[in-house]
């Protein structure tokens, strides 16, 4: 097999990898922040995004934070 026959597979297998990752944190309720950023880019262009560490906390605080579900 050439390289460039390998090269191919691999970039077949990353898009499908991060749909499969994307998937995972949907249903585990886990925050995606590629997905945000796609949706950051489509609907909002030229607005500022937060970083990835910004975008973690925001999800979680809404997750976890006053008038969210709790457990107790």
């Amino acid at each position: 097999m050439s390289a460039q026959g390998e090269g191919e597979g691999e970039a077949g297998l990353g898009p499908r990898w991060r749909g499969l990752c994307s998937a995972c944190r949907q249903v585990f309720g886990m925050p995606d922040y590629e997905r945000y950023l796609a949706h950051a880019a489509r609907r909002h262009p030229g607005a500022p995004v937060l970083t990835r560490g910004e975008f973690c906390a925001r999800e979680i605080e809404r997750k976890y934070g006053r008038g969210g579900m709790r457990c107790c």
